[in-house]
């Protein structure tokens, strides 16, 4: 049987109250506000509305606001966190994906306030607690950061 005929269908698009469903995150940290879609077990298509009204944007530049790169990369984890936990039936479980490793993050061009930053990001390697990812994030179709991570689903702390 060939990897054709056993791929689950795409879903998609989730709303906010299914992306708060997969992910602990909450403002200011949610970075993700839609999933257009996801292919279960292989990639996901989301959206992050970058708003002047962020905070960070006070600061990260005055007269040159910029989303920092460390924030961009972020969301595409977060939406690999969407990915992971709607492939492997993990919503509403609790379960947390930690970040272990990111490796060759590259920016390409400043994300400014009222872009729609679209992240795409893949499966590279999935293991029962262990996932890799590759990672783009695009301004209309162009790539303005890309970066290869590695996560890690675990129990959250107790309290």
């Amino acid at each position: 049987m060939n990897e054709e005929t056993t791929e689950k269908a795409a879903i998609g698009p989730l709303d906010i109250k299914r992306v708060l469903a997969a992910l602990p995150h909450r403002y200011p940290m949610l970075l993700v506000d839609r999933v257009e879609e996801i292919i279960p077990d292989r990639s996901i298509a989301a959206i992050k509305a970058v708003s002047f009204n962020e905070g960070f944007f006070q600061g990260h530049f005055p007269g040159r606001p910029i989303m920092p790169g460390v924030l961009i990369v972020e969301a595409l984890a977060q939406a690999a966190g969407v990915l992971a936990v709607e492939s492997l039936g993990l919503a509403g479980s609790g379960k947390l994906v930690y970040f272990m490793a990111i490796e060759g993050a590259k920016f390409r061009t400043p994300v400014e306030p009222g872009v729609l930053l679209r992240l795409e990001v893949e499966f590279v390697q999935k293991r029962s607690s262990v996932c890799k990812f590759a990672g783009r994030a695009l301004i209309d179709g162009k790539v303005a950061a890309e970066a290869n991570f590695t996560a890690m689903i675990a129990d959250p702390p107790s309290a």
